[in-house]
């Protein structure tokens, strides 16, 4: 195996628990309106099926930090395979649903740690010519996650006399192969280094990233450390600019709506007249959609930038949404609301989707770079569980039009963001973008 191939494996294995982040997340649109007719729940009691997934989430990724700096990037992730695997399996084999909501709890504390750990470990075992695109193997997996699980929901439809059994189960196989897959990948470099202090295999383990650049690199993560003199406090007062980066970016990837798309495609789809299989169908189509435009992302960020992608991704959405909102106003559907979500999902993907664990693993310093993450992972799964917990509330109290004209005038507020704020970290070392994001 070639040093590029090397790098692949392991990026696409930590990548993993982006697969089973995206699946877990999506796997529950398929399933929502058979819990709550099985169990005959309320409506506050439904939203919380829906969300308690995401409660446990925020959980996760408030606290996915702590492991990944005490135990290290790769324990971490192993023990979030676990987390995967139990989840998967015990939702399908839940018994009623005070069981059911406690390993969706489960499952998503997996989904948060992982949203902390994957994107962090990829980041510091990544070369800077790359780095946008190598952690952007998570971002396209969670959407390759979400595609398979509304696949997996439309096939499971009729599997048996509960096929939402299936539809949750199915998840056991990909958990047990990342499992497996993640005993085969080395501990990151700069975590050996600044963490347990073994200078001997970070060295062996740099070499194997880039014999080149092995000896600067083990340097430059040294003299960074030195240099910074930095509190491992993260709210120390020192990093504030970072701070206020990562929590307006994950502010922003919520308030466009997105969670309450995917959450609730069928559900949406069927406000506009739509049949139920044909509502799922389209929502395998979102799937589709988001992950070719999160492909094409992944090839350009490293050209292009992160910047360019956010910029054009804002327009799109701010265009979409404002003619989502305008249909619901005037009730004229058709085939107008599923083709300008699919151009919605399309825009998301090429921007805010592939954007956001780059950007966020990029900004921090190594010291604090994991409870970094874990703040902006964090604010971006407190935002999600509040959306999706309360967007079958507000639609109905609202109306889809006034919902999805607020998620566009957050966008107009994410492009002013970008705009003014925004810093470029393409293809630059992590230690040097300390450096710029302090000078921002």
């Amino acid at each position: 195996m070639n040093q590029k191939q090397r790098i692949f494996f392991w990026s696409i294995t930590a990548a993993l628990g982006g697969f089973l982040f995206g699946f877990d997340t999506a796997v529950i649109s398929g399933v929502e309106q058979s819990l709550q007719v099985l169990w005959g729940l309320s409506v506050w009691e439904h939203g919380l099926t829906v969300s308690i997934a995401l409660i446990g989430t925020v959980i996760g990724s408030m606290t996915g930090g702590i492991p990944a700096e005490t135990l290290g990037r790769k324990k971490t992730l192993f023990w979030i395979a676990v987390l995967y695997l139990a989840a998967s399996l015990g939702t399908a084999l839940a018994p009623n649903w005070p069981i059911f909501l406690i390993f969706r709890f489960l499952g998503g504390l997996g989904v948060g740690a992982s949203s902390v750990a994957a994107p962090m470990y990829i980041t510091e075992i990544s070369p800077a010519k790359s780095r946008g695109k190598l952690v952007g193997l998570f971002q396209f997996n969670v959407v390759f996650g979400i595609l398979v699980a509304y696949l997996s929901n439309f096939l499971l439809a009729d599997a048996g006399a509960e096929p939402w059994r299936w539809m949750l189960g199915v998840q056991a196989l990909p958990s047990l192969i990342f499992l497996v897959a993640v005993l085969n990948i080395p501990e990151s470099p700069r975590w050996l280094l600044l963490k347990k202090g073994d200078e001997t295999q970070a060295r062996l383990v740099l070499d194997m990233i880039d014999p080149e650049t092995a000896e600067q690199t083990f340097v430059a993560i040294q003299d960074s450390n030195h240099h910074t003199k930095g509190s491992n406090r993260l709210f120390s007062g020192q990093y504030n600019t970072p701070i206020m980066l990562a929590v307006l970016f994950a502010v922003f990837n919520q308030v466009s709506g997105i969670n309450a798309i995917i959450y609730y495609a069928p559900r949406i789809f069927e406000m506009t007249g739509l049949g139920k299989s044909s509502s799922l169908l389209s929502s395998a189509g979102i799937g589709l959609i988001n992950l070719i435009f999160t492909l094409i992302s992944m090839n350009l960020i490293d050209r292009y930038g992160r910047r360019t992608l956010m910029k054009i991704g804002s327009v799109g959405l701010i265009i979409t949404l404002g003619l989502v909102a305008r249909a619901f106003y005037v009730q004229d559907f058709g085939t107008t609301v599923p083709i300008l979500l699919f151009c919605y999902i399309a825009f998301f993907g090429f921007s805010q989707g592939a954007v956001i664990w780059v950007f966020i693993s990029e900004i921090f310093p190594n010291e604090v770079r994991a409870s970094g993450q874990a703040l902006g992972s964090f604010t971006h799964w407190f935002m999600a569980a509040i959306i999706t917990f309360t967007f079958p509330y507000l639609s109905e109290r609202f109306g889809g039009g006034n919902t999805f004209l607020f998620f566009a005038a957050m966008m107009v507020l994410q492009l002013l963001f970008v705009l003014r704020l925004m810093p470029e970290t393409k293809g630059t070392s992590l230690e040097k973008i300390e450096r710029t994001v302090f000078a921002h």
